[in-house]
């Protein structure tokens, strides 16, 4: 009967270890487990910070957007330092004038419109006081915008104008420009006035309009 009794002892103490041994390698498992998922999560986020790309910031989208387009423009004639310069879009006769150090004394002003825009190769004339004017094609791109009537003494070079001059006669905008500055480089220079009826676009009509204003010398 006691050897049964201590039987019995020794069963339920190996019963009791066996639970407490499971129970202990439970808990080392799930912490292990844990540990595991956390280290995961950590890489995780750090790979995800590494690799994300920064987004550009809407100020700095705007800044790279709104960048103005930079002309060339040629300023000549009474002028402290004639030359090429790079000035902004929206820049106007004046900055360019004062960038190019100022009028000469002898600069007359009432020739040059000092509140035009530029435009990318622009060239800007500025005559002296009693220059003659009209020999020079390239005034036109100072001056005031022709009106249509020849009382503003400014007769434009069509072999020589560029874009902008061009503009300047009555009934020629941007796409008419085009068209002479186009039938010019195919065809060569004009040989008379009339022949700018040969361009696409002009007709009687706008040719009686700006014919008096125009020269092929």
């Amino acid at each position: 009967m006691h050897w049964v009794m201590q039987k019995k002892t020794l069963i339920l103490i190996t019963v009791i270890a066996i639970g407490a041994i499971f129970v202990l390698l439970t808990k080392m498992h799930e912490e292990e487990s844990l540990r595991t998922s956390a280290n995961l999560d950590s890489n995780l986020l750090e790979t995800n910070a590494t690799n994300a790309s920064p987004e550009p910031s809407a100020q700095t989208s705007e800044a790279i957007h709104s960048e103005p387009m930079v002309f060339k423009v040629d300023v000549k004639g009474a002028i402290q330092q004639p030359g090429v310069y790079s000035m902004k879009e929206g820049d106007r006769i004046i900055d360019v004038v004062e960038k190019a150090g100022g009028f000469l004394e002898t600069a007359d002003l009432n020739q040059v419109n000092l509140s035009q825009k530029v435009s990318d190769e622009m060239v800007i004339y500025v005559p002296e006081i009693g220059e003659d004017i009209e020999a020079n094609a390239v005034v036109s791109a100072a001056k005031p915008p022709v009106e249509g009537s020849q009382e503003n003494g400014s007769i434009i070079n069509i072999n020589e104008a560029d874009v902008t001059m061009l503009q300047n006669l009555p009934g020629i905008g941007p796409g008419k420009a085009e068209a002479i500055i186009k039938y010019r480089e195919e065809n060569g220079p004009f040989q008379e006035v009339t022949d700018l009826m040969n361009v696409s676009g002009i007709g009687e009509k706008t040719f009686e309009k700006l014919k008096e204003n125009i020269s092929v010398q």
